[in-house]
């Protein structure tokens, strides 16, 4: 990659001017409702209306919007930092024509960042190499060298995927393409949170339209604010730039289980979590945040808070997607879903702040990688 000290600096115009590069290569996802799923959040989390302490639950209204990045290429939202990654390389002086695209690119993964940097490698005729554990799903590997990547393979440690990679890079001189500890890939990622905003205002306006709504009197314009999954943190950094200084405010979410809500911990303490070990069902948020993501996340405070969910909210939240939106996505994806629905503390929240008008809430599908087997395997347990 690209010396973070010559990137772009992290700004809602970067994220601007990464949308310009990579805007022939990704799919302008899709954004989708849900009438039942707007009513169920509008509604007490269970069937009684007391928490487990005998308190009142919350009551917010909250209308749901989904941007389903399921159904960006490779199948997730990380083509768009991958793809923002080459192009930024593309231009940096002597690359090309000194024969760095030639040396190819590398990175270690066992999920979409593999199969979304081989794409984009392919795309450009660059060699891709991809150090991916010995234990990753074959699925995923099988996805990888389908796209044209050199596949070699590691431990399952990040100390043993590390020395694997750079054993890579010496022998081929590839550049390190981080899954989302740089800036190229946060900006890339951001991207998905300009189209979610324009989407959402764009369906605001046709509904008042409809509505025969006039400037006198409220009028709804867009999104409130947006909740999305964190594992590195790329993604969420990046949205978080993309809704500055526009009043949407932003949250992660992530799962509870084995700690793997590194990024709520760390956030509440101040001290950024650097080491994660969870089995968690929501496998592509097992990451720690990575350092640039937490400037971003944490110390500008551009992300106002944190929310985590059981393993079994995250399969109830699964349930609901396939039986409701019949959309196919991965457990990941549905962990800020689960928020809305099952966390009393985000539901207070909104009920607190936004009263009877309710909040305007996206929601980001972040991948739809999963496999049947796996699926079936996950609604049984759930079912036993």
């Amino acid at each position: 990659m690209a010396d973070p000290s010559t990137c772009l600096p992290l700004t809602r115009d970067s994220v601007a001017a990464a949308r310009v590069l990579i805007k022939p290569f990704v799919h302008r996802t899709p954004v989708v409702t849900s009438s039942s799923l707007s009513a169920l959040a509008s509604s007490p989390s269970a069937a009684s209306d007391l928490t487990e302490e005998g308190k009142r639950k919350a009551n917010p209204k909250l209308r749901l919007w989904f941007k389903c990045e399921n159904l960006q290429k490779i199948g997730a939202f990380k083509a768009r930092g991958a793809f923002h990654a080459i192009e930024r390389l593309k231009r940096e002086p002597g690359w090309l024509a000194g024969g760095g695209a030639e040396r190819g690119v590398v990175t270690h993964s066992s999920g979409n960042h593999a199969q979304a940097l081989s794409l984009a490698a392919r795309t450009n005729g660059i060699p891709a190499y991809i150090v991916m554990p010995t234990i990753s799903a074959p699925p995923k590997i099988a996805a990888t060298k389908g796209y044209g990547a050199n596949v070699v393979f590691s431990g399952s440690t990040s100390v043993e995927r590390e020395a694997v990679t750079a054993k890579v890079i010496e022998e081929t001189g590839a550049r390190l393409v981080p899954p989302y500890d740089h800036p190229d890939i946060i900006l890339g990622q951001g991207t998905l949170g300009l189209e979610f905003q324009e989407q959402v205002e764009a369906s605001i306006a046709e509904e008042n339209e409809k509505n025969g709504k006039t400037d006198t009197g409220k009028k709804r314009k867009g999104l409130d604010a947006i909740i999305a999954p964190c594992g590195g943190g790329g993604m969420l950094s990046g949205l978080a730039l993309s809704c500055e200084n526009t009043g949407i405010r932003v949250f992660g979410s992530e799962p509870l289980f084995q700690g793997a809500d590194d990024a709520k911990r760390g956030y509440e303490s101040g001290v950024r979590v650097e080491a994660v070990s969870t089995l968690t069902i929501a496998d592509g948020l097992r990451t720690p945040v990575g350092h640039i993501p937490w400037s971003v996340i944490y110390e500008r405070r551009l992300v106002a808070g944190f929310y985590s969910v059981s393993e079994s909210e995250i399969k109830r939240a699964l349930k609901l997607v396939y039986e409701r939106l019949k959309l196919v996505v991965e457990p990941s994806s549905v962990v800020p879903l689960a928020v809305a629905l099952y966390n009393e503390d985000f539901r207070a929240l909104v009920e607190r702040e936004a009263g009877e008008e309710g909040w305007d809430l996206g929601i980001v599908f972040s991948g739809g990688n999963v496999s049947l087997d796996a699926l079936g395997k996950l609604f049984a347990e759930e079912e036993s």
